[in-house]
């Protein structure tokens, strides 16, 4: 076999071609509501309904309904159980979320080991990007139309409730109504991605491209852009190279967001300091 057709053999199967399509449906909606989750601060809300879709998929396949119904439910349960339990008490928004997404978590967990049931806990967690169907793209695909429909339907009211919560009430926006609104979008962005990446690795996707974007640039639309670029490169990139190295898709995915993070902070911090250096300089 001759190099150039090395190259291109991942493109030669079925399921890589499977893998590479889901993992770019997956990998648009995930940065563009990464740019909203690390403008507002809510990284840990994507972790927390990632972690809390477990007993809505159990519990869906215990009802015979698919599983994706299951864990659109059980996010907008943990959202909502979180607001309710930071509005009627003490603790701050990120203590509650802790308190529910480990719990529902726990109690997945559970309902897995009591209940015979065919859903496999890693796929679940990990993703199984290698086993999907067409029908699999097809539903993600559907997904994330949805979401990013939505996210540019939305988007100029979006921005202005992420940066600020009071200004976007006191101009008149339905607060509540994007605020639950985001939530519903996160939710489903998060059952798209389940198939490919799982409920674990997916929290990279949502936060990573968005983090990355952040420390290039300060305008909104090219952070957008940086971020979608970003995820799509990683996930094309990490699905070919897990065919060469025989590692599974979506941790590779992940270790290459990671690096691409690493090396675009630390050229941002040593741009930074070369700067207030020239600066000092100049002024001296």
């Amino acid at each position: 076999m001759t190099s150039f057709a090395v190259i291109f053999e991942p493109f030669t199967f079925v399921f890589m071609q499977q893998a590479f399509l889901i993992a770019i449906l997956v990998a648009i909606p995930t940065a563009i509501l990464s740019c909203f989750l690390v403008l507002k601060g809510w990284s840990l809300m994507g972790d927390a309904i990632s972690h809390s879709i477990l007993p809505g998929v159990v519990l869906a396949y215990i009802l015979g309904f698919p599983y994706i119904v299951g864990a659109f439910f059980a996010g907008i349960f943990c959202a909502t159980a979180t607001g309710f339990i930071s509005n009627n008490s003490r603790l701050k928004e990120d203590t509650a979320m802790g308190v529910v997404f480990s719990s529902m978590f726990a109690l997945g967990i559970v309902m897995m080991t009591k209940v015979d049931s065919s859903i496999h806990l890693d796929h679940i967690l990990f993703g199984d990007i290698l086993g999907i169907s067409w029908d699999d793209v097809m539903q993600s695909g559907l997904i994330s139309l949805i979401v990013v429909v939505v996210v540019l339907a939305k988007g100029k009211d979006l921005l202005v409730f992420v940066f600020d919560h009071q200004h976007a009430n006191v101009i008149g926006l339905p607060v509540g109504l994007l605020h639950y609104g985001l939530l519903c979008v996160l939710s489903l962005t998060i059952v798209a991605a389940l198939k490919a990446v799982g409920m674990i690795l997916v929290i990279a996707m949502l936060i990573a491209p968005g983090a990355i974007a952040h420390l290039v640039t300060n305008e909104f639309k090219h952070m957008i852009r940086l971020s979608i670029g970003v995820s799509v490169l990683c996930s094309i990139l990490g699905v070919y190279a897990s065919f060469f190295i025989d590692s599974a898709p979506a941790p590779t995915i992940t270790v290459l967001l990671s690096i691409a993070f690493v090396g675009v902070f630390i050229f941002t911090s040593q741009k930074a300091r070369t700067n207030s250096l020239q600066q000092a300089q100049a002024t001296n």
